[in-house]
């Protein structure tokens, strides 16, 4: 049943990084549902001689592990470490597969971004750190900012090298040896196990995947259809026979012997057979036109946006033609180094004629004394129809945004400076200001530079390649809808 994530995500990888992001995290969620699926059977089918006590008891230990993540994070380790091993406890010797346990403690981490409010603790730790370097303050300082990242976060870290390069390896070294003899191989490729389980990879998966695709988007009318294009369907269903870790597990519940040779010959074989066909469709589909090709990988729905409320040419500051097919906000603060640096960058993305760039304020007080000032500054400029001229100006002199530089740049372009002085004064544009950074709350911005690619964060760096990368896969898919509208 279930398919081997790891090793799918790294085809894909391998397949080309001109494949859309979206269709990762279509492929990621298929393969996490299979993935449940086969861990429930397993529990369910291969479970033999059940006892209840044990069960029970491994159930409460599952259930006292979201309680402590609620309570807190200031839990050591080892508590965590003595529930999960009750739990695993339990269910060994409730009579099911221990490997259940895993799973569910998995899902009791919590992953998110980090909030405004952890990130300045954060940074008052930092920064009282810094006027007294003790060791006390050095370790409160590394707890804060670590409790800043998500325990889901936190785990990968600490586990990814371990299970990838230790436990997945001695995984594969202990479990999937066959025999290559040629009688062996004549035997096991006409063997019913084989050929059940490479029918089941090969044809079942990808007729499952694209088959109940299209059922659900036919029964709902196209109100529920895959956030990418059905060629794309098809290549995760294909994809989605690169099965291995959980396969070979569940094999070695079922058989023994022989018929466990031949179920794991045919594992591999579906497996690479999967490959070939995947690498074979997605050849075939970057072959077709520009256009096509869009709509083969992308399709024509609008994925579902990060980004509130939309942007708007009334109230936005824009830079960039009004008919733009790809629209990038940046929430930014004008005394931010890295918002700085990223500016070139945008600089960059704005010749390129199908990108509009759109600017929204979330000054960091407590990082940068004097971003709150220059963002009113920026809109003050900006009623006398200069906002953009004054946004290079404040980005270019980072160093110096005392109100006298201020003042001075205002002289410099030439504004009104009774009104622009009197605008200040009174903060008329502070709750212009303060809308931004509660939009910037909503949509879920960590920090400053924060980037929004046709609604959607951008989670990559904000280096130009990696900005041109989003907004060539956003002009994908706006094309892609445009052709699809045509069509209709």
């Amino acid at each position: 049943m279930s398919t081997d994530t790891a090793l799918a995500l790294g085809l894909l990888a391998i397949l080309g990084t001109r494949l859309p992001e979206r269709l990762r995290g279509f492929v990621v969620t298929v393969f996490i549902v299979d993935d449940l699926v086969a861990l429930v059977v397993i529990a369910v089918v291969y479970s033999h001689d059940i006892h209840w006590i044990p069960l029970v008891v491994a159930v409460l230990a599952w259930a006292v592990i979201p309680i402590m993540v609620r309570l807190g994070p200031n839990w050591p380790a080892l508590a965590y470490v003595v529930v999960g091993v009750v739990c695993w406890g339990g269910l060994y010797y409730g009579g099911v597969d221990p490997v259940v346990a895993g799973l569910a403690i998995g899902l009791t981490g919590p992953a998110y971004s980090p909030g405004p409010d952890s990130l300045e603790t954060a940074t008052r730790l930092v920064r009282r750190f810094r006027e007294q370097p003790t060791s006390q303050l050095a370790r409160s300082a590394g707890a804060g900012l670590l409790n800043t990242i998500s325990p889901n976060e936190r785990l990968q870290t600490l586990y990814l090298p371990v299970a990838s390069f230790v436990i997945v390896p001695l995984f594969a070294l202990a479990n999937a040896g066959i025999p290559i003899a040629p009688a062996f191989l004549a035997t096991a490729y006409t063997s019913p196990i084989t050929i059940g389980i490479v029918l089941g990879y090969v044809v079942g998966k990808p007729v499952a995947v694209f088959g109940i695709s299209r059922l659900i988007a036919a029964v709902t009318r196209g109100r529920l259809r895959p956030p990418v294009g059905w060629a794309a369907v098809a290549g995760s269903g294909l994809i989605a026979g690169v099965g291995f870790t959980v396969a070979v597990l569940v094999a070695s519940l079922a058989f023994r012997g022989t018929e466990l040779a031949q179920a794991k010959l045919g594992i591999l074989t579906a497996a690479a057979v999967s490959a070939v066909l995947t690498w074979a469709l997605f050849r075939i589909t970057a072959a077709l036109p520009p256009q096509r090709r869009a709509q083969a990988l992308l399709g024509t729905v609008r994925g579902l946006t990060d980004l509130s409320p939309d942007v708007d040419p009334d109230r936005d500051h824009i830079r960039g033609p009004d008919d733009a097919l790809v629209t990038v906000v940046e929430y930014g603060d004008f005394e931010c180094p890295y918002c700085g640096r990223a500016e070139t960058h945008v600089r960059r993305l704005l010749t390129d004629v199908s990108v509009r760039f759109v600017w929204r304020h979330l000054p960091l007080p407590d990082v940068h004394p004097h971003a709150q000032l220059a963002a009113q500054a920026a809109e003050a400029a900006g009623a006398q129809g200069r906002f953009w001229p004054m946004h290079d100006l404040l980005l270019q002199h980072q160093s110096a945004l005392e109100p006298d530089d201020i003042r001075r740049y205002a002289e410099q372009l030439e504004l009104d400076l009774d009104q622009f002085d009197r605008d200040l004064t009174r903060h008329r544009y502070a709750a212009r200001i303060a809308a931004d950074v509660e939009s910037a709350d909503v949509s879920g911005v960590p920090g400053t530079p924060t980037f929004f690619i046709d609604g959607r964060r951008h989670y990559g760096a904000y280096d130009v390649a990696s900005l041109e990368a989003g907004v060539a896969a956003a002009r994908d898919a706006a094309s892609a809808r445009q052709g699809g509208a045509a069509s209709r």
